[in-house]
């Protein structure tokens, strides 16, 4: 529970985004900061080598924010990894740049902390920003362990708080989710080799194994322009999240479900996507999806037990 005097009880919370190529979107986000209340907040904004750094114009508007410029593209990971080490929070709070935090949003995932001693991540609810009231995340299904696939609960709903309720969740979504440094300090930093997609899932496995539970927070409420970095159907996409389902599955999932996963890709999903592509003449998209392929065809040392 809460310590008796909740009303001054508020550990330094880390707030750490990931900039790239989107400078604007991240000041939307840092606008958003200055109008909640939580009194006891450090900024981290890590800058993933975008064209042109941000660092000077970020200072300039937001003096308080610590802005760490990465000389390479470390991808979603690799920059979370960046301002975790740099933070000094009890608590930390990994958020998407193209967010924009709402009034109690830090206070009610705190709360879960205090209400659950098992908690290691928490995540909020998720509405869309540019459809107001209309839900896109309320905890997740977990991954078929056949297919790969999972989806998130609520998705595109209308909230009519038919979720609200805290709930243990299969995973955080990575676009917001605050973790406790002694969680980490047990679990570890973010897997960096998926570079974009499905980490946060690899990393909620890691936590499951190290005794924690994952939760969802709905009286926590953050808004999401969603895929304003990668596109919605880009090519960068496709690769990553096509190379990632397969890795993930190698890295989390046991014989012989593994193979029931890998015939149902090969006889199904190979197929059905070179199919759907070579309809549509979509080029780039048809190379992406068989580089994500080939790919964990090549890379046979990340398999369960293998480098993490």
């Amino acid at each position: 529970m809460l310590p008796a005097n909740n009303s001054t009880y508020h550990p330094l919370v880390s707030v750490i985004t990931v900039n790239y190529n989107n400078t604007g979107v991240t000041c939307e986000l840092l606008a958003s900061l200055e109008k909640i209340s939580y009194p006891h907040l450090e900024v981290i904004v890590v800058d993933n080598a975008s064209a042109e750094d941000p660092t000077q114009e970020i200072r300039a508007k937001y003096p308080g924010v610590k802005v760490i410029r990465s000389e390479e593209n470390r991808g979603f990971a690799g920059g979370n990894n960046l301002g975790i080490q740099a933070a000094a929070g009890q608590y930390l709070f990994l958020v998407n740049n193209d967010t924009e935090f709402t009034e109690g949003l830090v206070e009610g995932l705190l709360e879960i902390f205090h209400q659950y001693p098992d908690a290691g991540v928490v995540s909020p609810k998720f509405h869309y920003f540019f459809q107001p009231g209309t839900i896109e995340y309320a905890g997740y299904h977990a991954v078929d362990m056949f297919t790969g696939r999972n989806s998130m609960i609520g998705c595109r709903e209308k909230d009519q708080g038919q979720y609200d309720a805290v709930s243990a969740t299969h995973y955080a979504h990575g676009g917001a989710m605050m973790i406790s440094r002694a969680a980490l300090e047990k679990v570890g930093l973010m897997p960096e080799l998926y570079f974009l997609y499905y980490e946060e899932f690899d990393w909620c496995e890691q936590f499951r194994r190290q005794g924690y539970k994952i939760y969802y927070q709905y009286k926590s409420l953050i808004y999401h322009k969603e895929s304003m970095t990668t596109g919605k159907n880009s090519p960068l996409k496709t690769y990553y999240i096509t190379r990632n389902r397969i890795l993930f599955m190698r890295r989390n999932v046991q014989w012989p479900a593994r193979l029931v996963f890998m015939l149902y890709f090969t006889c199904l999903t190979v197929p059905k996507n070179t199919l759907q592509y070579l309809f549509r003449r979509e080029a780039a998209q048809l190379g992406a999806f068989w580089r994500g392929v080939l790919w964990n065809v090549r890379s046979r040392k990340y398999d369960v037990g293998g480098t993490r």
